[in-house]
């Protein structure tokens, strides 16, 4: 019984710690509409999901640093235009996952409002597209991305819109083209602590 009690004050002494130090953390989810560039793929963007967690290290009042780990689904369609080399595959649609690691620099010009500029790296979880015998991956496992948005912090809520542009060729199968993302993100996180 002491021992539970001497660990239940230890954890609440550390997260008043942690608090005073500006460190806070949350969960966070939302709407991703995501586009591939290149003639594979129609030129409109698709409807997926993100759902995941962030934290904020406060350096100071006007600047922050955000990482963030969140898993991302989006399906879209293929263009009729579609590289010869997938012809023994119905490629209609596809579905990618990526687990996505962004660290954000928050720029807050009040406490309401917070600019965010950085970079994001997506790994590749799952892709519906295979090739040669599901032998190689059309996709390349990861994704180098520059991201920029704006933060709405209401008290425990945050609500975001993102905007990322791909800086890599995701593009595995084929060197004769390249694939490369831009997505629109939006979405509300809650700070837990």
């Amino acid at each position: 019984m002491k021992k539970t009690i001497i660990i239940a004050a230890l954890l609440f002494s550390f997260s008043n710690t942690i608090k005073a130090q500006g460190f806070t953390f949350g969960i966070k989810a939302g709407a991703e509409m995501l586009k591939l560039s290149g003639k594979s793929f129609d030129e409109e963007f698709a409807f997926g999901y993100h759902l995941g967690g962030f934290a904020e290290i406060k350096l100071n009042k006007t600047f922050g640093i955000q990482p963030e780990l969140y898993y991302s689904s989006t399906s879209m369609k293929t263009a009729n235009t579609l590289d010869p080399i997938y012809t023994n595959v119905d490629l209609k649609y596809i579905k990618l996952g990526y687990i996505n690691i962004p660290i954000l620099l928050n720029i807050k010009p009040s406490k309401k409002f917070a600019f965010q500029i950085g970079p994001r790296y997506g790994i590749l979880s799952n892709s519906s597209l295979s090739v040669r015998q599901n032998a190689e991956n059309a996709f390349k496992s990861g994704d180098f991305a520059l991201v920029t948005g704006i933060q709405l912090n209401l008290s425990k809520i945050r609500v975001y819109g993102r905007y990322q542009i791909g800086l890599t060729d995701i593009n595995d199968a084929t060197s004769e083209e390249k694939w490369k993302s831009q997505t629109l993100h939006i979405g509300v996180g809650l700070r837990i602590l």
